[in-house]
């Protein structure tokens, strides 16, 4: 038989020369060379696959009549055989063993569902658990009808070959199910139906192992007739997920007749226990099975290994940790007396669903999880399936976890599978929809990855290959016969590594959420919301007023919506989060409005559910802005940044100007609409910076920064509207600037503050003069009319931007915008002190950009010109002083005024200012807009202490904070801080303070401002 080397590579062979001689070998002759080896392609392996089948072939000829029949694709009745040999060698040799268990390729072969690759039709074709039991007890000559069976142990049949021939029925049964498995067309829908026949299989030959153990034992001792052994299932076989190779887990339990004492009762049923496992992992004849792991029992090791179920009962009740109640989620009876197995389930397996209640029970079991990972020896970490990040331990911790946490109150997740809790979880609204497609098929897929590794060799692993040929094999098995190409070893490695990285990423969101701890010490009635439960903790939590909370909850949570579901599962972790906050009941209040807006939103209750981060963020903002919490009400799409910090952080200047030019290019001609929706955008990213800075994802600068950023934008869109209007009715005569000074100039604004601003103009070239100053007033007056009238619709919980001009030469008396020109004329004959002073936070935010550049130029010469006389230096200070006493509002307390009073803003700046005024002319670094990094300047240049310096920094933004949480806290502005406690509370909180720290706040604010003001009279009033 002669082939191509082409033809033996597109069939998988590796070894070319040793294919070509073994495709030479007698037992092949006879065989269409063209079709075996079209048949070999489907092999995983094809050089094992014909080795494998020459060897049989010696052994059982009558294999050779599935190469009977000949089709395009090859030998179509032997692509389970030639399958199944190149992906298990051990199975393979098994048939090689034991050649008379051959005729179980022809049972499979003739099924009218083997070839199908039908996989509804395949799961009518599973044997059923009672069948399995059948056959292995037959194997051991029991009577499966009887009560406690016995094997028919006699001279002519042995324990020992009782225990090879339920050995070999066993592997035959296994062989069976490989050969559905491996040839399945879908194998992952497959993989559910192949677990729960391997542990089926795994119960009926513990089952049968008994019957020999317990013949064995009465030959011995005949009083042993009465004792009653039940096993339960543990792990992976008690949950009906077994792999191919796998510790079978058990617990044994036993009862005796009264008159048998119970020493003896115990020792008799350890006897028999202990039988089983001799039976099983025997090797004469034919090989051990797998271990039989009773170290899940009461005391490990240490414990007896059988107890009555009194003992159980006991053990479990006084002294068994959390972990073990985790353990018998997963507990079902699996051989012996199903009367007795049934009485434990019943004794035990409700207090499986107390145990998260345990104190630190969530804590526990995350713990464990983590020793389990660090518990992985280094050189395997990296090809662990089971044990490794992104392993199945993953899925079922994280599964495990949620079902025990919530599984109290809801017996539709008291399911042991894995897949079926999966599904219970996701239909119950406990993970997305998402998360649960996402757990399952990956799932499945590691399952599948898993299984056709120990079908290999039969041997308990759970390590992805290392070597080439048998990454290529595991890549090919995997897949479902008919097969085109052949998949490389890449393949399998570039998707286990994809399904690990999605299973790291939901089990670190679900399986350390915060929510799960907080539900876990929850109690029942807590849990499930009952209005008495639901009275006791809101006064428990120190709400106000329960009874109106309870309102709030009850409309939350009434009828059987999915919204209602989902508010059930969140509300009760969510109370202690808004009892946290300065004002529950008004952070409920706006939940409730938010949910109302936002409960139809697919997203909205999902994120919550899902994110604790989200949740919490949540809470804390509706307790504690109402400035936040009014704009959610009305940009309730917003929320959906509370769990994304990559949302929340601010926007750059560029891609804001970019949003509002788009806005304004689709409603061009509509001044009405453009400008509102810039207004819009600017409301929106407020509230995205108080977000991120309520969550401390942005600091001080930051912030103010942004806000500045944004109120540019929207005045350079305002400013666009203003001139369309204008000049659709004239001709441009002016190039107009917008320059703004202030707190606005140093780009140090907080939640709320005006513009102060001053507008240039410059007439064009051949304009007529008065008319472009006549235009440039219209300018100014249509732009601050557009950013701070009311707009049609109005924009609800708008903070609008307003501009104020009263800097401007001359103030109020002066027209709203002069030209460069008159700048210059105004500034070199009439400028008083202080308007040069309020030259040095001059900026340019929208225009002519060339006027800008030529304005500024001025600006720089008046501020950092010649220093002040003593004259001028006299007026700055009586200024100052006049402000003190006239502009603090009557009866308003120095030391607590945050802008004019003691050691505030006003200090701290005017003291900045006064340096900059004085020495700017000597010293770049004091030429800057913004208060702290000229301070820093001062340090540089050698005009101030750094220390001196630290303290008017601390105070300048403890002030500035302080002004920021007021707008936030109450919506409103105010420069005076709080007295009410609860209002402090809530500033206090803002800055950072823990809560019931208010006092300590206050104390720290007066003393803060205290040394800033000692500073600045040390310095402002130096001669």
């Amino acid at each position: 038989m002669h082939a191509s080397s082409r033809q033996l590579i597109a069939a998988g062979f590796q070894e070319l020369e040793r294919a070509q001689t073994f495709l030479d070998d007698p037992q092949l002759k006879g065989f269409d060379p063209e079709a075996l080896i079209r048949t070999l392609h489907e092999s995983p392996d094809a050089d094992q696959a014909l080795l494998l089948l020459i060897r049989l072939l010696e052994r059982a000829p009558e294999v050779g009549r599935l190469f009977g029949e000949t089709a395009e694709s090859g030998y179509p009745r032997a692509v389970a055989l030639v399958r199944l040999f190149g992906a298990s060698r051990a199975l393979g040799e098994f048939l090689i063993r034991h050649p008379e268990q051959a005729d179980v390729l022809f049972e499979e072969e003739n099924s009218e569902h083997a070839a199908a690759g039908d996989s509804v039709a395949r799961k009518t074709a599973e044997s059923a658990p009672e069948q399995l039991r059948d056959v292995l007890m037959q194997a051991v000559r029991a009577d499966p009808e009887a009560e406690n069976p016995a094997a028919g142990l006699s001279e002519d049949f042995t324990a020992k070959e009782a225990g090879c021939a339920l050995r070999i029925a066993y592997r035959r049964e296994v062989t069976r199910l490989a050969l559905r498995d491996i040839t399945a067309a879908e194998p992952l829908d497959y993989l559910p139906a192949v677990a729960r026949q391997l542990a089926d299989l795994a119960a009926a030959a513990v089952d049968a192992a008994l019957a020999v153990s317990r013949a064995q034992l009465v030959s011995r001792r005949p009083e042993a007739a009465p004792i009653e052994l039940a096993v339960i299932g543990m792990g992976k076989c008690g949950a009906r997920e077994l792999n191919y190779i796998s510790d079978v887990d058990v617990v044994f339990v036993h009862r005796a007749p009264d008159e048998l004492e119970a020493a003896e009762a115990r020792d008799l049923a350890i006897a028999l226990a202990s039988g089983i496992a001799k039976v099983i992992c025997a090797s004469e004849g034919e090989p051990a099975l797998w271990e039989v792991d009773a170290n899940l029992r009461p005391e490990g090791r240490d414990g007896p290994l059988s107890r009555t179920l009194d003992s159980h009962r006991e053990y479990y009740r006084r002294w068994a940790e959390g972990w073990e109640f985790q353990a018998l989620l997963k507990a079902r009876p699996i051989a012996g007396n199903q009367s007795l197995g049934q009485k434990y389930m019943e004794a035990l397996g409700p207090l499986v669903w107390q145990a998260a209640a345990r104190e630190g029970f969530v804590e526990d079991v995350q713990a464990m999880r983590r020793r389990v990972f660090t518990a992985i020896p280094h050189r395997e970490a990296g090809r662990e399936i089971k044990l490794g990040r992104g392993g199945l331990r993953d899925i079922e911790f994280t599964v495990q976890l949620l079902q025990l946490v919530h599984g109290r109150v809801d017996e539709s997740l008291r399911v042991r599978d894995t897949l079926s809790a999966v599904e219970a979880l996701g239909r119950g609204e406990y993970v997305s929809s998402r998360d649960q497609e996402a757990m399952s098929r990956c799932y499945k897929q590691l399952r599948l990855y898993e299984h056709r590794i120990q079908m290999a060799h039969m041997r308990r692993t759970h390590l992805m290959p290392e070597k080439e040929p048998a990454l290529r094999a595991l890549a090919h098995a995997v897949r479902p016969p008919g097969q085109l190409r052949r998949a490389a070893s890449g393949d399998v490695l570039a998707e286990w590594q994809k399904v690990a990285r999605q299973v790291a990423t939901f089990h670190e969101t679900i399986f350390y959420r915060p929510l799960l701890s907080t539900t876990a010490v929850l109690s029942d009635d807590e849990v499930r919301l009952s209005a008495e439960a639901v009275a006791d903790r809101l006064a428990a939590l120190g709400f106000q007023d329960p009874s109106s909370a309870r309102r709030h909850i009850e409309a939350l949570t009434s009828g059987v919506s999915r919204k209602a579901t989902l508010q059930k599962r969140i509300l009760p972790m969510m109370l202690g989060w808004f009892a946290e906050g300065v004002d529950p009941e008004r952070g409920l209040l706006a939940f409730r409005r938010l949910s109302e807006s936002l409960g139809a939103s697919p997203w909205y209750l999902t994120m919550l559910r899902d994110s604790s981060v989200a949740a919490e963020r949540l809470c804390q903002l509706l307790t504690s802005s109402r400035y936040i919490s009014d704009m959610l009400e009305h940009l309730p799409e917003s929320a959906q940044w509370l769990g994304d910090d990559a949302a929340l952080a601010p926007r750059s200047f560029e891609s804001l100007w970019t949003e509002v030019q788009n806005a304004l290019h689709r409603h061009e001609g509509d001044a009405q609409t453009a400008v509102r929706l810039a207004r819009l955008i600017r409301q929106r990213e407020q509230l995205r910076i108080a977000i991120a800075d309520s969550c401390g994802l942005v600091d001080q600068l930051q912030v103010g920064a942004a806000l500045g950023d944004v109120d540019r934008a929207a005045t350079l869109g305002a400013l666009r509207v203003a001139e369309e209007e204008i000049l659709a009715d004239e001709d441009r005569l002016v190039s107009f600037l917008v320059i703004a000074v202030g707190r606005q100039g140093g780009r140090e604004i907080s939640y709320g503050s005006d513009m102060d601003a001053i507008f240039v103009h410059r007439p064009l070239p051949e304009a007529d003069k008065p008319a472009a100053d006549r235009q440039a007033q219209k300018f100014a007056l249509r732009l601050t009319q557009l950013l701070s009238k009311p707009v049609r619709p109005a924009i609800r919980g708008e903070h609008a931007l307003l501009i104020d001009a009263d800097l401007r030469p001359e103030g109020k008396k002066g027209p709203l915008s002069r030209s460069l020109e008159s700048y210059e004329e105004y500034y070199r004959r009439w400028m008083d002190v202080w308007e040069r002073q309020a030259l040095l936070r001059a900026r340019p935010v929208a225009g002519s950009d060339r006027l800008a550049v030529d304005f500024m130029g001025l600006v720089d010469q008046v501020r950092y010109g010649e220093p002040p006389t003593e004259q001028q230096l006299r007026e700055i200070r009586r200024i100052k002083a006049r402000i003190e006493s006239e502009r603090l509002p009557r009866g308003a307390d120095p030391s607590r005024h945050v802008k004019l009073g003691r050691g505030g803003l006003s200090d701290v700046e005017w003291l900045v200012q006064l340096y900059q005024l004085q020495y700017g002319h000597r010293h770049s670094m004091l030429h800057g807009t913004n208060t702290l990094q000229v301070l820093n300047g001062l340090v540089d240049a050698q005009l101030m202490s750094p220390g001196h310096a630290h303290v008017l920094a601390e105070a300048w933004k403890l002030c500035t904070h302080v002004r920021s949480g007021i707008m936030i806290w109450s919506g409103k502005s105010s420069d005076v801080l709080p007295s009410s406690r609860r209002d402090l509370e809530a500033v206090s909180r803002w800055c950072g303070f823990a809560p019931g720290r208010a006092a300590a706040f206050e104390d720290h604010y007066l003393r803060t401002t205290r040394r800033a003001r000692q500073v600045f009279e040390q310095h402002f009033y130096a001669s």
